[in-house]
């Protein structure tokens, strides 16, 4: 089955040379003023001006006109908390009025009030709840999502949540990208290194063994967990052949970011507090840095990451939602752009590069999408829009009007 999609005015191809996109590079964007696409099943079987791919075009293809609408890549959200129990809205009220982070999660909120309710969700109600929620994002021009657990905290629960993972990337709606994030908060009644030994010696085995995971996580963080706590279980992940993300420098500058780099880890997440000799490490060790403005405004917070010396620097920024419960309940990437403009000094070119091939890079998904390119997948959005620097300008509107994952128009 072929599918021609035309009137794409412009076409935001993003092709270039393999791999990341960093310094002048991060705000290229390669474009075709009135352009098309050649679909054959997943795949972009061509790319090219209008009359190109309607020379390609034979009685058996259908044809979609889009009427001249802006195209661009599909969306690739590289730090997300899709799978969860219940919701978070009186954690909402309760920094409305003053409380900060650190009180709600004294009085038992935040983490561990999630991981409670997902404790005492079934497999099905997290599939169910994860449904909804990937609906949102495919809504908001998302095609892929990395997936963390972290909200089990015990054994059964987070191989529970990396196997509702694996079943709702089977069912290819949506790819997603599974992390096992093994330290996320200190389970009530253990230590750090107690959690940390479980961790090691019954979880990561298994996770390991019956493939849920791609990648190892953890929070490193004073209250959460130290630096040899993570690198202790890190170590033993990397060890075990998972690649390497770091929840580093969030609330505090605790040296996290030079951690990242010592341990090899593939990305650098939050970084909010992260100053120069912490960007330097990460430049030297070539970790890209996911940066996550939803979470600051989540939290009510003014602090965000120094995204214009870290594109200085040499990084390959990457932008990502952070959708969780508690701090960031937003699967919009667009409005994440937006963020990213008006606090952290990027322009649209840049941050939709951040959102796309930066982001599929991270992931270790480059070579299939990320970019709308001949033999990649054919993952891409539409926006009512002519320009794309409409995406991060109008800021609260979605202007999606159509994701097609796969060859699959949503």
């Amino acid at each position: 089955m072929k599918t021609a999609v035309i009137g794409c005015r412009p076409l935001m191809t993003l092709a270039g040379a393999p791999g990341a996109r960093r310094g002048a590079d991060l705000g290229r964007v390669e474009s075709i003023q009135d352009g098309g696409l050649l679909i054959e099943g997943q795949v972009l079987a061509a790319v090219g001006a209008r009359a190109e791919i309607e020379a390609l075009i034979d009685p058996g293809t259908e044809v979609v006109d889009l009427g001249g609408r802006l195209v661009l890549p599909g969306l690739v959200d590289a730090h997300a908390h899709p799978v969860f129990g219940g919701e978070r809205v009186a954690e909402f009220v309760q920094r409305c009025q003053g409380c900060s982070y650190s009180e709600i999660a004294a009085a038992g909120g935040g983490i561990l009030s999630t991981v409670q309710r997902t404790r005492e969700a079934t497999e099905e109600e997290l599939v169910e709840g994860a449904h909804r929620r990937l609906s949102w994002f495919i809504s908001h021009g998302t095609t892929t999502v990395e997936a963390k657990s972290g909200y089990g905290l015990d054994h059964e629960t987070e191989l529970k949540m990396l196997r509702v993972i694996r079943r709702l990337a089977s069912e290819g709606r949506i790819d997603l990208v599974p992390t096992y994030l093994a330290l996320h908060a200190v389970p009530a009644g253990q230590t750090q290194s107690s959690y940390a030994e479980e961790v090691v010696r019954e979880t990561l085995p298994v996770v390991v063994r019956e493939g849920l995971a791609q990648y190892a996580d953890a929070f490193l963080e004073p209250g959460y967990f130290d630096a040899d706590t993570v690198e202790f279980v890190l170590d033993a992940a990397k060890a075990a052949g998972l690649g390497l993300r770091l929840h580093a420098d969030q609330l505090t500058c605790s040296g996290a970011a030079q951690i990242a780099a010592r341990l090899g880890a593939t990305t650098a997440d939050h970084l909010e507090q992260t100053g120069a000799a912490g960007i330097a490490a990460l430049a030297d060790a070539d970790v890209q840095p996911v940066l996550l403005p939803g979470s600051v405004l989540g939290l009510g917070l003014s602090h965000y990451p120094d995204a214009r010396a870290m594109i200085d620097a040499g990084l390959a920024v990457v932008l990502a939602t952070d959708f969780n419960p508690g701090s960031s309940p937003t699967v919009s990437l667009p409005m994440v752009m937006a963020l990213a403009c008006r606090y952290m000094a990027m322009t649209p070119e840049e941050a939709i590069v951040a959102c796309t091939i930066n982001a599929a890079h991270s992931l270790g998904r480059s070579h299939d999408r990320g970019s709308l390119e001949p033999g990649k997948r054919a993952d891409f959005v539409v926006f009512d829009a002519n320009d794309p620097r409409e995406v991060p300008y109008w800021f609260g509107t979605n202007l999606v009007r159509e994701t097609w994952i796969g060859g699959v128009r949503y």
